[in-house]
């Protein structure tokens, strides 16, 4: 019941330079639980935004007289990282030590904000259902804890898909759940979601 709503939530998108540079988002509005409406849409050219500062943008939404107010800080990643299982960030027997040596009882207060990390190795999945009418899907699979999201490749044409991807998370709250999701591709429509499961960081 606002034309003037307040978020005030804070998004991080891990941005590599293999993939676009737009950002796009879109405004809704909800008459209830069922009927959804799209007021507007803008985007955001990544590249064209001055690196490590915070940039605020009014930015003017397509086909409604209306703006959406952002800051957008685009500064170097620290912490996450998305590699093959061959070369596993933690599998150097020295970078094992350095890391128990990091977060030993010691240093527990040397960064308050260094909680620790997650390492996630998502190998494959087995027997998933099958999207397409071909009988097949073309599933990829979607890792998020808390607002950091990350994604690995699609595998065209398999409901058993071998990924073997490792992912690295920075961990901001030891109660966060991290959240695995399967979906199939689907072209230029929605994925189809095909699983998940979700694992409480306190249960690792």
């Amino acid at each position: 019941k606002s034309a003037n709503p307040q978020w005030r939530e804070q998004f991080d998108f891990h941005y590599f330079s293999d993939r676009k540079d737009m950002l796009d988002i879109e405004v809704w509005r909800k008459d209830n639980k069922k009927h959804e409406e799209l007021l507007g849409t803008c985007q955001v050219d990544i590249t064209a935004l001055p690196t490590k500062q915070t940039n605020c943008l009014e930015l003017p939404l397509e086909k409604h007289p209306a703006s959406l107010l952002m800051l957008i800080a685009v500064s170097p990643c620290t912490g996450v990282s998305i590699s093959d299982l061959c070369v596993c960030p933690l599998g150097d027997p020295s970078e094992r030590q350095q890391i128990s040596q990091r977060y030993s009882i010691k240093n527990s207060f040397r960064d308050i904000k260094d909680i620790g990390f997650l390492q996630v190795k998502v190998l494959k999945a087995v027997d998933l259902l099958a999207a397409d009418f071909s009988g097949k899907s073309d599933p990829f699979c979607v890792l998020e804890l808390g607002n950091d999201s990350l994604q690995t490749h699609t595998v065209y044409k398999n409901l058993n898909p071998e990924w073997n991807k490792v992912f690295t998370f920075p961990i901001k709250d030891i109660h966060d759940v991290l959240e695995v999701t399967v979906f199939d591709e689907d072209g230029d429509k929605p994925p189809d979601f095909l699983g998940k499961v979700a694992i409480p960081l306190l249960s690792v």
